[in-house]
Formats: structure tokens, sequence, C-alpha cells
């Protein structure tokens, strides 16, 4: 057992077969091309064969998007001239901020596909400016270490755009938004639902439009209106993600523009006690993968 274990991972030695240790590098590239980073830097640590093959350029610039050039532009180039695109990928999978910090763009470790997420200082909040309505609320919950917070408000609109070369893709874009204003006493998250009103009376509307003329819109009771005793209200107290809609990007020489509301303008009756964070651009297989948490 032990020798057939050694086998695996060094060469032949006369006495046994030839193990993983005896294939050519360019044969064990040739495998990576079909396998994620994870797998390639996990299989990495076999042997040099595999290190050298996991560290080619022919391997990981198949796992970069057509567009990963407009990416590294966001960055100084003293950041990215001269490295190797193993390197590359490993920079790009990380945040990239633009538009002032407010806007980030990232590649799936995973995928190598583009994500996008907005913070809600880049949009445009109606009565933001009025503390009275609206506070910026410092939290660890978000991406961006800030959200918006609504006390009570009657005209309840959210708008935002923007304009990037998105590589072709199907994307979905949604809203993360928290019913109740929370907190940590003792440790302990805590929630504080004092202001939470109004969502269950008339549903709010979701829309985005592209520059190519795509069009998408949904809409849903932000609040439950029947509680569930068991468990209390199922969407007070969590963060939810809700879809607006997809868009489909097909040509790389263009930027898309893609702008997007959330709208609640029925003025009679106030709505408050809510958390605005983030809108995520993701392709939307990507999206149906991880429906929780914050998106890395």
């Amino acid at each position: 057992m032990g020798a057939s274990l050694s086998n695996l991972n060094g060469s032949t030695n006369g006495l046994g077969g030839p193990g993983l240790g005896d294939i050519p590098e360019s044969c064990v590239a040739c495998v990576f091309l079909y396998l994620t980073p994870p797998e390639i830097c996990n299989l990495a640590r076999l042997n040099r064969a595999f290190r050298g093959a996991a560290s080619s350029d022919a391997v990981w610039i198949s796992k970069l998007p057509n567009n990963y050039l407009d990416l590294l532009h966001l960055l100084p180039p003293e950041r990215y001239q001269h490295l190797s695109k193993k390197d590359i990928f490993a920079i790009l999978s990380r945040p990239l901020p633009f538009d002032g910090g407010n806007k980030e763009v990232w590649l799936d470790k995973i995928s190598g596909r583009v994500c996008m997420s907005i913070s809600a200082r880049a949009l445009s909040i109606t009565g933001i400016e009025d503390r009275r309505y609206w506070n910026w609320i410092p939290t660890e919950e978000s991406r961006f270490q800030v959200m918006a917070y609504l006390q009570q408000i009657w005209w309840f609109e959210v708008d935002g755009s923007v304009k990037f070369p998105l590589p072709p893709d199907i994307y979905t874009l949604s809203f993360r938004i928290h019913l109740g204003r929370f907190s940590k006493r003792l440790g302990r998250r805590i929630c504080n639902f004092e202001h939470t009103h109004g969502w269950d009376i008339k549903p709010v509307k979701f829309e985005l439009s592209t520059s190519d003329g795509q069009q998408a819109s949904s809409q849903c009771y932000l609040d439950e209106n029947e509680l569930d005793y068991g468990s209390g209200n199922k969407k007070r107290g969590r963060w939810i993600e809700y879809k607006v809609g997809e868009f489909v990007v097909s040509d790389l020489a263009v930027d898309t523009e893609v702008r997007f509301s959330m709208k609640q303008i029925d003025c009679t009756h106030s709505k408050g006690g809510l958390c605005l964070d983030t809108v995520y651009i993701v392709p939307s297989d990507l999206k149906s993968q991880r429906r929780s948490g914050i998106w890395k």
C-alpha cells in the first residue's frame, strides 16, 4: 500500500510502474485546462511536474475573461506589469474599486467570470441628505463597510447606473436589503424593528434597462402580510437579495450601461425601518449557486 502511494507522487524506481511524476508537464497542463483554479492549486502540491504546469501562462490565460485587460487598467501599471497570468488571476479575484471606490469588480475564484457590486453611496436616494429620513450606518456586514438606513419616508425612490465593458454572459441584477436595524450587544446580533412599517401595504417595484434596449422589472412585498408565529416574520432581521431581472451581454467591443431602480412612491402611507446595502451584478447561474452571505 505504501509503495503504491509512493508511486503516485514520484517517478518509477525500477521496482514498480510509472507514477504521476513521470507524466510530462505539457500533458498535465492540458488536463489543467479543464479544471477550476482551486483544483489546479491543490494539485500543484503533488510534485514538480504538477507545480510547473500549475504556473503555466497557457493554463491561466484560459481562466481569465476576454476583457481582463480592462480590469487591469483599474490598477496602477506597476501593480501588474511583468506578472505571470497566474498572479494576474490572483489580483483580479480580489475586489477592484472604481468610480471613487463606491463600485467594485472582481473575478469569481472558481469560474473566473466577472462580478460587480455597487455601494449604496453610489446610488441616487430620495431624501438621503435629510437625517430625519436616512442615516449612514457603519457595519461589518457590508462589503463597503457602510449601509443606508431609512427611518421613515413617504416617497421611496432609489436609482443607479453603471457603465462597464462586461464580457459576454447572462447577468442578474439584485438589491441587498434588510428589514430592521441591527446591532451587537454583548457579542450577540440583535435587531430593532421600531421603525419597520409600510412594506406590507404595497409592493416595491424594481426595474432595469440597458443601453442596447433590454428591459426587466419585478415587484414584491418586502414585509410579510402575515406573521409566522413559529419563527416570526420570515423577511425581517436578515439580508435578502431581491432579484430585479436579467440582461444579456453579447458584444465585448461595446461598454454596457445598466440603469436600475427601486421604488415605492405611493404617498398614501409612510414606510421605514429598512437597510439598503449593495446592488450586485453577477452571472445568473453563479447567482443561483450562491444564495446566501456576502459575495467575495
